[in-house]
C-alpha cells in the first residue's frame, strides 16, 4: 500500500513538535530535586491562580453568554464585539497598565488623587487574568446556547416554572460541556501565561522558570517545566474528552428585557469592559500624550513584523502537508494531533527546551532561525486548523478529474488545490504572524542579542521603571491583537453560515 505523499513532511513535523519535551527529559537529570518546599508553594500559587480565574471567567463569561445569545439587545452586533474585545488585549498588557494605575503612586492617584488598593499579588493576578479570560466561556457557552431549541424552554414555563428555574434547571444542565470546555481554555492559558503573574509578582511556574534560566540554572528549569507540562497534558486530556454536540436547531430563545433591565445588565458589566479595555487604552494614550513619539525607536516595530512574516511563511508550508494528512487516514490524523501539542506548551518552556537545543548546536544558538522556530512550533495549529478547514470543504472530484486529465499529483495540487485553499492559507499564516508578534516569553529567552521586538521591548521597560515608554509598542499590539480578533470572528461566522 503507497502511503500518501504529505506523510513523511507531517511525520517530521510531528517529531519536530515533540523534541522540546524529550529535550527537557535529558536536561531535567542533571536536577538536584525532584520536589522540595519550594517547588509545593509554587504548585500552590499556580493552582490558585488558575481556579480562581476559571470561577471568575465563568462568573462573567456564563452571563454574558445568556445576554448575547437570549436577550435582544439594540445594536446586539456591537454589544458582541465589546463582550469578546478583552481577548484583542494580551494580557500581559492588561497586567502592565492596572499594575501602573493602582496603588499609591499611581497614574489613578497622581491624576485624581485617589488612593487605590494596589494590583499585585495572587488577588491582582486573578483579577487581570479573570479580565483577559472570561471572553473564552462566553464564546463557548454561546455557541451551546445558540445550538438549544426554545420549546424546552416554553414547554417549562408552561408547566409553571419561572424564567429563573428553567434557566438552572432546563438550559444550564445542556450547556455544562460548552462551561466546561471554555473553562479549561481558561486553565490552560492561566497556567502558560508568564507576563501576568511576572508582572503582579507571583511565584508560579513560569515566572519562577524564567528566574532559573537568569541563574543559569537550565536543569533547575527544565524539571519545572516537566512538572508544569504534566498539569497541562492533565487538562489536555480532559479536554479531549469534552464534547460540545450540538442539538437540531430549531426557533432560538428570545427574551424581550424592560429598560430597568437592561440598565441593570449595563451597570453590572460595563465597569468590567471599562476595566478590561477602557483603562489599558486610557493609560497608554496618557503616557504617549506625556511622553510624545521621540522615544520609540521604529525599528523594533520592524524587527516584530520581520521576524513574525517569516514565521507565518515557515508554519504555513509545514501545515499544508500536516493538513492533507490528516486528511489520508488515521495516521494522518494522530500525527496532526501531536503538531497540536506545541499550542499546549507554554512559551517560557518552549523558550527553555530550545535554549538548551542551541546550546547543543552552536549554529543556531542566539538567532533568528531558532526564535523562527520556536514561533512555528508554538502556533503551527493555528496554520493547521485553517488549512485543514479550507481543504475540507474542497470538492474532491476536481482533482480527480485533473488526474483523469493527465495531471501529475503536483500539478493537481498547484493548479487546483492550492487557489482553491489559498483563502484558508492566507487566514492561517495572518493568525501565526499576528501570535508571534505578541509572543513574550520565548522572545525573551530566544530573541538574538539586542534585537528587541515590540512584546520584549514593552518588559524592558516595565522592568526599568519607564511606563511612559511603553505607550506607542503597547497600542502597536493592542491594534495587532484586534486584527486577530477580527479574524478568529470572521471566521466564526463564516463557519456558522456554512452550517
Amino acid at each position: 500500500m503507497r502511503l500518501p505523499a504529505s506523510y513523511p513532511m507531517a511525520l517530521l513535523a510531528a517529531l519536530i513538535v515533540l523534541s522540546p519535551i524529550f529535550i527537557l527529559i535529558t536536561l531535567a537529570t542533571d536536577a538536584s530535586s525532584l520536589f522540595d518546599n519550594h517547588n509545593l508553594s509554587i504548585l500552590g500559587n499556580t493552582l490558585s491562580l488558575m481556579v480562581l480565574t476559571v470561577i471568575g471567567s465563568i462568573l462573567i463569561g456564563v452571563p454574558l453568554a445568556f445576554i448575547s445569545a437570549y436577550v435582544r439587545l439594540p445594536f446586539k452586533k456591537i454589544w458582541l464585539v465589546f463582550f469578546a474585545a478583552p481577548l484583542a488585549i494580551p494580557s500581559y498588557i492588561g497586567a502592565f497598565t492596572l499594575y501602573a494605575a493602582f496603588g499609591s503612586g499611581g497614574e489613578i492617584h497622581n491624576l485624581l488623587g485617589i488612593e487605590l488598593p494596589s494590583m499585585d499579588g495572587l488577588s491582582g493576578a486573578a483579577i487581570v487574568m479573570t479580565l483577559y479570560t472570561f471572553p473564552f466561556v462566553m464564546m463557548t457557552t454561546r455557541s451551546s446556547l445558540l445550538s438549544l431549541d426554545a420549546s424546552m424552554v416554553n414547554a417549562a414555563r408552561t408547566l409553571g416554572m419561572s424564567m429563573t428555574e428553567s434557566v438552572f434547571k432546563v438550559i444550564l444542565p445542556r450547556v455544562v460541556n460548552g462551561i466546561a470546555a471554555g473553562s479549561l481554555l481558561v486553565a490552560l492559558y492561566t497556567l502558560s501565561d508568564f507576563g501576568t503573574p511576572a508582572m503582579m509578582r507571583l511565584d508560579t511556574f513560569t515566572r519562577v522558570i524564567y528566574v532559573e534560566y537568569n541563574a543559569f540554572e537550565l536543569s533547575r528549569a527544565a524539571m519545572l517545566s516537566l512538572q508544569l507540562l504534566v498539569i497541562v497534558g492533565f487538562l489536555l486530556l480532559i479536554e479531549s474528552q469534552i464534547k460540545t454536540a450540538s442539538e437540531r436547531h430549531g426557533r432560538p430563545l428570545i427574551l424581550f428585557p424592560s429598560k430597568w433591565q437592561l440598565a441593570a445588565m449595563f451597570a453590572t458589566f460595563a465597569p468590567i469592559l471599562l476595566l478590561a479595555i477602557g483603562l489599558p487604552l486610557a493609560i497608554f494614550s496618557l503616557w504617549l500624550a506625556r511622553d510624545g513619539f521621540s522615544s520609540f525607536d521604529f525599528s523594533i516595530a520592524w524587527n516584530s513584523a520581520y521576524a513574525s512574516a517569516i514565521a507565518a511563511v515557515v508554519a504555513v508550508i509545514v501545515a499544508i502537508p500536516v493538513a492533507h494528512a490528516a486528511l489520508s487516514g488515521k495516521a494522518g490524523r494522530i500525527m496532526e494531533r501531536v503538531t497540536y501539542f506545541g499550542f499546549g506548551i507554554p512559551g517560557i518552556v518552549m523558550g527553555t527546551a530550545l535554549v538548551y537545543g542551541g546550546l547543543q548546536l552552536p549554529f543556531l544558538y542566539q538567532t533568528l532561525g531558532l526564535l523562527i522556530i520556536a514561533y512555528m512550533l508554538r502556533f503551527l495549529p493555528l496554520a493547521v486548523g485553517s488549512v485543514r478547514t479550507s481543504t475540507e470543504h474542497l470538492d474532491p472530484s476536481l482533482v480527480k478529474s485533473a488526474r483523469v486529465l493527465g495531471a501529475s499529483p503536483r500539478e493537481a495540487f498547484t493548479r487546483i488545490t492550492l487557489p482553491l485553499t489559498m483563502r484558508g492559507i492566507i487566514a492561517g499564516a495572518a493568525l501565526v504572524f499576528l501570535e508571534s508578534m505578541r509572543e513574550l516569553e520565548a522572545t525573551l529567552l530566544l530573541g538574538p542579542t539586542g534585537f528587541e521586538t515590540l512584546s520584549t521591548y514593552l518588559w524592558r521597560v516595565y522592568e526599568a521603571g519607564y511606563f511612559g515608554r511603553a505607550a506607542i509598542p503597547g497600542l502597536l499590539l493592542v491594534l495587532i491583537s484586534a486584527c486577530g480578533l477580527a479574524i478568529m470572528m470572521s471566521g466564526e461566522k463564516r463557519n456558522q453560515l456554512e452550517h
